[in-house]
């Protein structure tokens, strides 16, 4: 439902969608499910790396309740670090919420697990940035939700950018061309932001702008006179702002913007060179509204950017990732076969070189329920959550673009200073630096170079 005075999404957009269900470039799932309960098409594999208070195997960090918005960043020996939200709500557990991350090495193993955010609340999505944090978003009660940037290594503190606005938060996008972040809003009178730092990539300060689409899908956007939300709440400072109903995931891809809405099932995409917004999904246009049909419930979204497929997390429905593959067709690619009451979809990505996809059933089926894993709580039919990693015969990038994520640097033995690069290049001594949390990161001037951290030895 649109806020007073605000504008809604334009209806004639909605025949601009251009997805359609069928059969996607995977095949068809499985009729039985594998040992981890999950159907997958032929080829493909899965294995659990993480269930909500159990430790992680082979390290001795306990995982944490409710997993959600996640992303995956490379690091410089090959493997790669998976950085997770705790959608669990302070100050009902004190010792829960925030990020947790899961370290690879080039084999796909684990080799650590530890913490990288405490002392938020209710993390839903979020996103990565190109030179190598995590924005992790909180939705909390009061609706007035920080946006945290992290450092998956856990070696810098995070940080709150209160500058980029407060407000009932989901997911978050950069931009890397025109240098700004996409943001979206959980309510059903939801805006989607752009926020422009004053100093890129310091995310600090900036200005905090709404989404206005025009009749003929023209996006312009009008600036929020108060970030902070106090006392009149974000969404209610532009009246001419279009309202989106439940906003969730986001992710940029090769000069586009690809985000959902839960409240009417919806995927929507702007292509930000012209400016110009479409809907390239509509559940309630294609399958009448019909519970778990093809594509329901969206929530989280991630782009291959090998394929330009896109992967869509179900939040409800009959829990599943549905793929949308780049020449339009809309078919399920996983679904947890037991569908644990409450439970959703959550958090899909890609490892960096695209052979395997994360993804978590949030509350459950896990063998704890959440009362067990958090003290004092009293949740007994909810599960606490389990993490899965899918391994397969994904698709072959078409033109692989550059590289848009750095590359993270291994943990230094030698206790070297964070500004030395692991791999001693010229860039990273001129290259200038990113801030988080007033500590300089130096990252490299060029796409895909090193960006030189450390993190301290979890087993010391």
């Amino acid at each position: 439902m649109a806020g007073a005075g605000a504008a809604v999404i334009p209806s004639t957009l909605v025949s601009a969608q251009t997805a359609e269900p069928g059969t996607g470039p995977y095949g068809d799932l499985a009729t039985e499910p594998d040992e981890n309960g999950l159907l997958l098409p032929e080829g493909f594999t899965s294995r659990i790396i993480a269930i909500g208070g159990e430790t992680v195997a082979g390290t001795g960090y306990a995982w944490h309740a409710f997993p959600d918005g996640a992303a995956t960043f490379p690091t410089d020996d090959g493997g790669w670090i998976y950085a997770c939200n705790s959608e669990v709500t302070l100050p009902f557990a004190p010792d829960q919420g925030g990020v947790s991350a899961i370290r690879f090495d080039a084999d796909g193993e684990v080799v650590d697990a530890y913490r990288i955010l405490e002392g938020s609340t209710s993390n839903c999505a979020g996103g990565p940035t190109p030179w190598g944090t995590w924005m992790s978003c909180e939705e909390p009660v009061d609706k007035h939700g920080r946006l945290w940037e992290c450092d998956p290594t856990g070696e810098k503190e995070a940080v709150a950018h209160e500058a980029m606005g407060l407000w009932n938060r989901e997911a978050a996008a950069v931009d890397p061309e025109a240098e700004v972040v996409y943001m979206t809003e959980d309510d059903p009178a939801g805006l989607l932001y752009r926020y422009t730092p004053t100093d890129y990539p310091d995310l600090s300060a900036g200005t905090v702008e709404a989404a206005v689409v025009a009749d003929d899908g023209t996006v312009t956007w009008a600036e929020v006179p108060d970030p902070s939300g106090k006392p009149k709440q974000t969404k209610n400072q532009v009246p001419e702002a279009t309202t989106f109903n439940g906003g969730e995931g986001i992710w940029y891809d090769q000069g586009s913007i690809y985000f959902t809405s839960k409240g009417d099932d919806k995927v929507h995409h702007i292509d930000l060179g012209s400016m110009r917004y479409e809907v390239i999904w509509d559940a309630d246009a294609v399958a009448d509204g019909v519970e778990g049909a093809v594509l329901s419930g969206v929530d989280n979204i991630t782009v291959d950017h090998g394929t330009g497929d896109l992967f869509v997390a179900e939040d409800g429905g009959n829990m599943e990732v549905v793929l949308i593959s780049s020449d339009g067709v809309v078919a399920p690619f996983a679904r947890v076969a037991e569908d644990p009451t409450g439970s959703e979809i959550t958090g899909p990505c890609l490892s960096p070189d695209r052979t395997r996809l994360y993804f978590s059933s949030q509350r459950g089926p896990s063998p704890k329920m959440l009362k067990e894993v958090i003290p004092g709580c009293t949740f007994d039919s909810r599960n606490a959550g389990i993490t899965y990693e899918i391994t397969g015969p994904f698709r072959a990038a078409a033109d692989e673009p550059e590289a848009a994520t750095t590359t993270i640097a291994k943990a230094s033995s030698s206790g070297t200073d964070s500004s030395d690069s692991s791999d001693g290049s010229e860039d990273q001594s001129t290259s200038a630096p990113v801030v988080i949390g007033g500590i300089a990161l130096v990252a490299a001037a060029g796409a895909g170079a090193p960006l030189a951290l450390r993190r301290r030895n979890q087993s010391s």
